[in-house]
């Protein structure tokens, strides 16, 4: 199996009984960065893809808790170098892993030697915010000769013949964002997100995953039957900088008891 259909799979896989899949995503070495692999096995343990942020000087899609956990990152030394020698450390890798990094780090480290080295770190895929699909052709060049997936991201707001391009190019899964603006905020998902959501569902080949703002049970009941997945990131890396269970918060999202 290719790795970007582990993520795919993953995601079909995760609750026979109807429950969207958990995307868990955290900053790369915060809280503190001696803890990273700690913490990478705790999500791993509750989530079925994890999403591991790089740290970056301008994360302009993520709101203020995704910034002050990538500037501190940055500030312990965290960078893509790390992160992928972390990764290709630890020898029991069976839940998928995918980066989420801006454009400026993966092209500084240049797209085919990106591309194996992720391979080497167990790493299936690739989210690039500010990497637009028209111009993302070199890099997904570079990470399908290793079978490695590039997620694309559609909004309430892209237009129908664009949703149904992002859709036919996304690979592992396709990120819905539920709002316009940054990471961060809670969503009511009121009906005009669900009938969006399964505009998107209706595009796409490949699992739909519902992103920004997802913090509790009652949001994933109302996003059930709609997504396959939902993606969970600023409240899961509150919970850490807290020192609280990611595995128990995770596995109430998914639950209606702990």
């Amino acid at each position: 199996m290719l790795p970007r259909e582990r993520i795919a799979a993953a995601l079909r896989g995760a609750t026979p009984q109807g429950e969207p899949g958990l995307v868990a995503f955290i900053t790369a070495g915060y809280p503190q960065r001696k803890k990273f692999r700690e913490h990478l096995s705790a999500v791993s343990a509750a989530a079925d893809v994890v999403e591991i942020g790089v740290p970056f000087t301008d994360p302009m899609a993520d709101g203020m808790t995704i910034q002050r956990s990538s500037r501190e990152a940055l500030r312990q030394g965290v960078n893509l170098q790390w992160i992928l020698d972390e990764l290709g450390a630890i020898k029991d890798r069976n839940t998928p892993l995918l980066l989420m990094s801006y454009l400026n780090p993966l092209l500084t480290y240049g797209y085919e030697r990106l591309a194996a080295a992720a391979l080497a770190a167990g790493v299936c895929g690739f989210i690039v915010p500010d990497l637009p699909l028209d111009e993302s052709a070199a890099l997904s060049a570079a990470l399908d000769v290793h079978g490695l997936a590039l997620v694309q991201m559609v909004t309430p707001v892209t237009p129908l013949e664009r949703l149904a391009r992002l859709c036919a190019a996304s690979q592992g899964f396709v990120y819905a964002v539920t709002m316009t603006g940054t990471t961060g905020k809670s969503v009511a998902v009121p009906d005009e997100v669900i009938t969006y959501l399964e505009r998107v569902r209706s595009k796409a080949s490949v699992p739909v995953c519902a992103g920004f703002g997802i913090r509790s049970r009652e949001q994933v009941l109302r996003l059930r039957g709609h997504v396959d997945g939902v993606i969970v990131g600023s409240a899961l890396v509150e919970l850490l900088e807290r020192n609280e269970s990611p595995q128990a918060w995770l596995r109430a999202l998914r639950h209606d008891t702990v």
